[in-house]
């Protein structure tokens, strides 16, 4: 057994919410505690509480974290001197190659069914949302309805949610991504 980390010694942020995130999924949010994150880090306690206050500001920077890059994805496209139907096309396939290439960040932001933790997830999904939903809206010139923006949404969400528990990752599925991306495309 290797020795443990004391709180000086420089645990960093991404290290702990890693571990988090899995412990999260793996054991669900009421069953997952401080010392178990610690532990699996191979430091004390202490060291977790030096950069979070409890488990419930965990959870949330997790969250808020894992949302955070899934929003600065569209926004890159969004700054780029794509066309319009370019972008709209980047943004869906971005979209299923980020829950593809992160299963447990994409599980624990959209598909986690824990009730304590419920509450923790209502703001980052309407935000994230919002931003696709505005993306989407402007790359359309207005034309899209909040109803066709939510079936996109719940389609792209479909796709990314039945590949999350398979072993299969983006490359495998890319050509069907691209298809689906493209039947998407053309009821635009």
């Amino acid at each position: 057994m290797s020795a443990r980390r004391t709180a000086k010694e420089e645990l960093s942020r991404e290290a702990i919410l890693d571990t988090a995130r899995q412990l999260f999924i793996e054991n669900g949010y009421e069953k997952t505690s401080m010392r178990q994150v610690a532990t699996a880090l191979q430091c004390s306690h202490g060291a977790i509480y030096y950069h979070f206050k409890n488990k419930a500001d965990l959870f949330q920077a997790v969250v808020s974290h894992d949302f955070s890059k899934l929003d600065l994805l569209i926004d890159e496209i969004m700054d780029t001197d794509l066309h319009s139907t370019e972008k709209r096309r980047a943004i869906f396939l971005k979209y299923i190659e980020f829950g593809l290439q992160n299963k447990s960040h994409y599980e624990l932001m959209f598909m986690l069914k824990d009730q304590e933790v419920q509450g923790y997830l209502q703001m980052h999904p309407n935000q994230s949302y919002e931003k696709f939903a505005d993306a989407i809206y402007t790359l359309t010139g207005g034309a899209m309805t909040i109803k066709d923006m939510w079936c996109l949404f719940l389609s792209l969400h479909g796709f990314v949610s039945y590949y999350c528990y398979t072993s299969q990752t983006y490359e495998d599925v890319q050509v069907l991504a691209e298809g689906h991306v493209d039947f998407l495309m053309k009821g635009m």
